[in-house]
């Protein structure tokens, strides 16, 4: 039987944190009900189907770092998480359904880009929950590290609270300094102390 890994990252637009992927593997005997692409279901449905997939399906998460988001780019960086993420599967999917457009360079398996493929493909939905679902628990983790951002509720999204604390708070080791909001803090403190 043909070994089908879903595909798909969460926090790309993010101004802080990783850039986080999943591979997911379904049972074809056992798909929860209600996969759907992360963005259209509640926080508590997410939670309730990410516990149900990962009893029922094989799952791998993997991530790329801020830093390597810095010198990549953010695209070069979430295709590296997610050749990570199907790297990091028991056993080697025989082709996988990538979200988006594109097939990640590196990706040494068969395998197709599928456009709004986490509203469209089971597994890819699969993988959007569990990705988006493990991202906030890294965010809230951090957020406990470094309160006032608002990580715990915005994930590192540019909201308007986390963009006003980085105007009184300063740029911390998670900010991604490439992103323009942060690199530009980051130049006008250059510019006054210099």
């Amino acid at each position: 039987m043909t070994r089908i890994a879903g595909v798909d990252e969460v926090g790309r637009g993010p101004l802080a944190g990783p850039v986080m992927a999943c591979a997911v593997v379904l049972d074809l005997t056992q798909i929860p009900e209600g996969l759907n692409d992360s963005k259209k279901l509640t926080a508590r449905r997410r939670a309730d189907l990410c516990d149900v997939i990962e009893a029922v399906a094989e799952v791998s998460v993997a991530e790329a770092s801020v830093e390597e988001i810095d010198s990549l780019n953010i695209l070069r960086a979430s295709h590296l998480a997610m050749v990570r993420a199907v790297a990091g599967l028991r056993t080697p999917p025989d082709h996988c359904l990538i979200d988006g457009n594109l097939i990640p360079k590196g990706l040494e398996i068969s395998a197709e880009a599928i456009i709004k493929g986490d509203s469209r493909c089971l597994s890819i939905s699969a993988a959007s929950i569990v990705a988006k679902i493990r991202r906030d628990h890294v965010m809230s983790a951090l957020a406990q590290h470094y309160p006032g951002y608002g990580w715990e509720t915005n994930a590192g999204y540019p909201s308007k609270s986390h963009r006003l604390a980085l105007q009184n708070l300063g740029v911390t080791p998670h900010h991604r300094r490439s992103f323009k909001p942060v690199h530009n803090i980051l130049y006008q403190q250059k510019n006054v102390s210099a």
